[in-house]
């Protein structure tokens, strides 16, 4: 039974309340569902009806193929002067004994320690510190392009920009410009969390708005360039809240058209200030997914990070809506491990990601940044291939 065919079965379907058959009819015909629409999925649907309409979805963009990329990250620092209450990551001033702040040589060793290596992006983000100002950034995209002018640049949220292009006293505008001319090519989807600010002031309000957080995107976007968009679920929120972000970005979308991927990101509650909150289910994580598929349609993609919810669970998205899952990682990353992620040491080749997506009977695409295909895996046949050695970030225990 082909995926138009289990829509047509939901149809059929007598015992569905008319919402959900109402709500399969606007899938079937790709017509966009309202806020309303979107609460109700998350109060009423069952896992597997939104799984069929997710994957109906995924499958009329991408068919099987599943996307993933090879990059590696650049933390400059883990200090950071806000004070988010989900954050495991980052370490107040106050607390420098238990982090790193890199200098622009070290920074730069890193990114040489992969000459040769078959990476396409380097993923720049970390804490907010007032060193690490607009000149200094402006320096480093610089200095990495003249280094390797092939490797993409994808850097820094609207947390760190905002902070930055306030103490510089440039507008955003002016700010993004200045940041593609020194060698931004696109930005993560970072520091989104919940944009509604009864969450938000809650668990982020140090940082910037929802309002802001957009408006930088926004700027980015009139500059022809493109950037991802992200949401923190499974913590103090309800639904309405989450189907708030993802209107939002939608909205934006509309508008400009520069978003590429959707990334809902799992709250992990080990080693922050809301340990107290449990964390949602599998079950709930797959839904979440499915929901953003079936929302956010006027965005091409929808990313798990396997490193954050399991290679078991990212598997399983790829039936719910989910069409691409990162990329290859070494251990240059501590965003995920010290959240409390499944992965505490978040390293897979290529041939382990190939096989992953391969095992569920998907087809593996490596990307480059910009969703253009490197390679088609289809029929590769991986020869015996030496483990390349990662280069590991300095720690201050």
């Amino acid at each position: 039974m082909n995926t138009t065919e289990q829509v047509e079965k939901i149809l059929a379907d007598t015992s569905l309340s008319t919402e959900l058959q109402n709500i399969a009819q606007k899938v079937l015909k790709q017509e966009r569902i309202t806020f309303d629409e979107g609460v109700y999925l998350y109060e009423n649907a069952e896992l597997g009806y939104l799984g069929i309409l997710a994957n109906f979805i995924r499958e009329q963009k991408h068919g099987d193929k599943t996307y993933f990329n090879r990059n590696f990250h650049l933390e400059p620092t883990n200090l950071c002067v806000y004070d988010c209450k989900f954050c495991s990551y980052s370490r107040l001033i106050k607390q420098k004994e238990e982090g790193w702040a890199l200098t622009m040589d070290q920074m730069l060793d890193i990114v040489k320690k992969y000459d040769g290596e078959p990476v396409t992006e380097v993923h720049i983000v970390g804490g907010v510190l007032p060193q690490y100002d607009m000149d200094f950034y402006m320096k480093l995209f610089t200095a990495i392009k003249n280094h390797r002018s092939e490797l993409h640049v994808k850097a820094l949220t609207p947390v760190e920009y905002h902070y930055i292009f306030k103490k510089a006293k440039v507008d955003y505008a002016t700010g993004m410009r200045m940041m593609k001319e020194a060698g931004l090519e696109s930005m993560p989807g970072g520091g989104a969390e919940i944009f509604h600010p009864e969450i938000r002031e809650q668990i982020a309000k140090d940082k910037c708005t929802g309002e802001q957080w957009l408006a930088i995107h926004e700027e980015w976007h009139k500059l022809g360039m493109r950037s991802n968009a992200t949401m923190l679920y499974g913590h103090i929120e309800e639904f309405r809240h989450r189907v708030d972000h993802m209107d939002k970005l939608r909205e934006l979308q509309d508008r400009t058209g520069g978003f590429q991927t959707f990334i809902p990101l799992k709250f992990r509650n080990q080693h922050n200030q809301m340990s107290n909150v449990a964390e949602s289910s599998v079950i709930e994580d797959l839904r979440n997914y499915a929901i953003a598929r079936i929302y956010m349609d006027n965005f091409d993609h929808i990313k798990a990070y396997w490193a954050m919810i399991s290679r078991e669970t990212a598997q399983l998205s790829l039936n719910y809506g989910v069409d691409d899952i990162d990329g290859t990682l070494d251990d240059t990353t501590k965003i995920y491990s010290m959240a409390g992620a499944e992965e505490q040491t978040p390293a897979m080749s290529t041939r382990e990601l190939v096989n992953l997506i391969k095992q569920v009977g998907r087809k593996a695409i490596e990307r480059d940044t910009l969703y253009n295909v490197v390679t088609d895996f289809e029929n590769v046949v991986f020869e015996e291939e030496k483990k390349p050695q990662y280069y590991k970030l300095p720690v201050v225990n």
